[in-house]
């Protein structure tokens, strides 16, 4: 990989074709299910394989989605400065970084239980697989919900080597979680999917019932990570982190309807939402009140 832009380096390079910058997207979310996955401290080992599987995940799904989508890419006002558009990284080395990985991936797997192991290459699928089924087909969505829901089911399969009953309230709310944050960004990419010709749940759908499917989807996940708190018998501190994230979340959609095609607000929320929700499990487990 070279350098890039005059003033970046080959590791702020790395970091852009990786979306580093993004990492706390999804990483409160980790550590909180890994916390409640273990109801309390897990051990450092644990945590540390937890904590690099995640990333390797993430940077397996990047990485693979960069080399596929280096065509659409260059066709794209918004993606025509990244890094395999202007030839500086190659295809090989991203794919090499997708290849290792997701052996890191596997490896730390096995380190943790055999349950990790055996189900390692499910997970590395569904983080893959989204980068072929967004060309054929308007479900990728639904996919992309299925991806984050990995994270709960990880945390707990990592910690505990099985996958019990409540975390499975966990599971489906995190994937109408993540189902409802990638709709609304495919709303912000509409006229581009459009006139790329990718199929998309907006596209399918329209404008309209996708701006009412999100509040739902919301809701549901709410709902169902209440349940799941109430399953594991967690404290007020929990469900006051829900309900503020209730409030960030109304005001977001009512910003996303009023403008469904400016998707940075969500974006940006998002970050905020999933601190809120690592917070109020912090204080449940760790905070006598």
């Amino acid at each position: 990989m070279t350098a890039g832009p005059p003033g970046r380096g080959r590791l702020v390079e790395l970091g852009r074709l990786l979306e580093i910058q993004n990492l706390g997207l999804n990483l409160p979310f980790a550590v909180a299910f890994l916390l409640l996955a273990a109801h309390g401290l897990p051990d450092l080992w644990t945590t540390f394989l937890l904590v690099v599987a995640f990333v390797a995940a993430r940077n397996a799904g990047h990485s693979f989605n960069r080399y596929t989508d280096r065509d659409l890419d260059a066709r794209n006002p918004r993606t025509q400065g990244r890094a395999l558009v202007t030839g500086r990284a190659s295809p090989a080395a991203v794919l090499s970084i997708t290849v290792l990985s997701g052996a890191i991936v596997v490896v730390a797997a096995a380190l943790l239980n055999p349950l990790a192991l055996l189900l390692s290459p499910v997970a590395l699928a569904l983080v893959l697989g989204y980068s072929v089924t967004k060309r054929r087909s308007p479900l990728t969505t639904l996919f992309l919900g299925l991806v984050e829901c990995v994270t709960p089911a990880a945390a707990f399969i990592g910690v505990t080597g099985t996958l019990p009953l409540p975390a499975l309230l966990a599971v489906v709310g995190i994937f109408a979680w993540g189902t409802a944050f990638e709709t609304i960004h495919s709303l912000g990419d509409l006229e581009t999917d459009t006139a790329l010709g990718l199929p998309s749940l907006p596209r399918s759908l329209g404008e309209a019932a996708s701006l009412r499917l999100v509040p739902a989807l919301h809701a549901a996940a709410l709902t169902l990570l209440a349940l799941f708190g109430w399953r594991l018998g967690l404290g007020l501190p929990y469900y006051l982190g829900l309900a503020a994230m209730a409030v960030v979340v109304a005001f977001t959609d009512g910003e996303v309807a009023r403008n469904p095609r400016d998707a940075r607000t969500a974006f940006r929320r998002h970050f905020v939402l999933s601190a809120l929700y690592l917070a109020g499990t912090v204080v449940a487990l760790f905070v006598p009140l």
